[in-house]
């Protein structure tokens, strides 16, 4: 995944657009990300929720540790990491994934797919002020009119959504999710500043799906297994490597290279993707309403990457 550029497009006379690869490999996880609302809904009506998730996050960690053996040597790479590295992938593994996976889940099986995309589209907001906190980042007025843009733009999409299925205890784990992904996604930073994306997120998810493994197995100890149907094996197959694996690893590629701020923006795109997968699968209408928020969605994500020619604080997109 790199981060090369494609041929910049005056904007303004003091600004530019550029999308790189990068974005558009963003737009993909985005894809990944929306669809999975709808996924895990549906499989959790043939797998127990924390079975289920057991089981995908051991698959995801399973795959990450194959990808790190072949590109770096797992032994090798262990023993390259000191004490302060392990320290802190503890950290990332116990509130990035143990401690969201546990709310995430809950929160998707007790509330709405547009309460739970909704609300994780705050993401850029706490994201930015974390960054903005930590001093990580500057939020120029630019790009917080970016964030304000989407997320309006947000609001139009999920704002009058459906709200049967939803419940406020399901929406309370889905914020507490939410926090979690926003502080994850900034303390990562400075490990990612020494480490890929690859050992960062494949390490951390290791640590976390260790802890969160136990939770599930009285649910698969009770579960029928030649009674789930083959479709649901395949959604959880499909969540573990594309949501976890593919999705982390752009995630975190981002983070890397274009900071906290430019990455969290693409989240403001899940909600469209998760109304359009239920519009389909679900048959929800696609109101006039929806149509403008997306607007407002898409022009937020591209208001954020205009740059300043002079702006100092650019990152490199090399």
């Amino acid at each position: 995944m790199t981060g090369s550029v494609v041929p910049t497009v005056p904007v303004f006379p003091f600004m530019r657009l550029r999308f790189t690869r990068l974005d558009a490999l963003l737009l993909g996880m985005t894809l990944i990300w929306g669809s999975n609302f709808t996924i895990i809904k549906a499989a959790l009506r043939e797998i127990p929720e924390l079975g289920f998730n057991a089981l995908r996050m051991v698959l995801g960690s399973i795959v990450f540790a194959a990808v790190i053996q072949h590109r770096h040597g797992i032994r090798a790479l262990i023993a390259r990491l000191d004490a302060r590295d392990w320290a802190a992938l503890a950290g990332l593994g116990v509130g990035g994934h143990f401690v969201y996976q546990w709310l995430f889940m809950s929160g998707v099986a007790r509330t709405s797919v547009a309460n739970s995309s909704l609300i994780f589209g705050c993401t850029p907001v706490a994201v930015a002020l974390l960054s903005s906190w930590l001093g990580h980042e500057r939020i120029t007025p630019v790009r917080w009119a970016g964030v304000a843009l989407s997320l309006a733009g947000m609001y139009l999409v999920v704002g009058q959504a459906d709200q049967r299925g939803a419940s406020v205890q399901g929406d309370l784990c889905i914020v507490g999710a939410m926090l979690c992904w926003a502080a994850y996604t900034v303390g990562s930073r400075p490990l990612l500043e020494r480490h890929s994306p690859l050992v960062v997120t494949g390490f951390s998810m290791m640590i976390g799906s260790a802890l969160y493994a136990p939770l599930g197995v009285p649910a698969l100890l009770g579960l029928e297994w030649t009674a789930v149907r083959a479709w649901a094996w395949l959604l959880l197959v499909y969540s573990a490597v594309f949501a976890l694996v593919v999705a982390y690893l752009i995630w975190y590629t981002a983070v890397q290279r274009v900071g906290n701020t430019r990455t969290s923006i693409y989240s403001n795109v899940v909600p469209l993707v998760a109304m359009a997968v239920a519009a389909i699968v679900l048959g929800e209408p696609m109101t006039a309403r929806k149509f403008a928020g997306a607007a407002g969605v898409l022009a937020g994500v591209v208001l954020t990457r205009l740059e300043l020619r002079l702006a100092a604080d650019t990152p490199s997109e090399a």
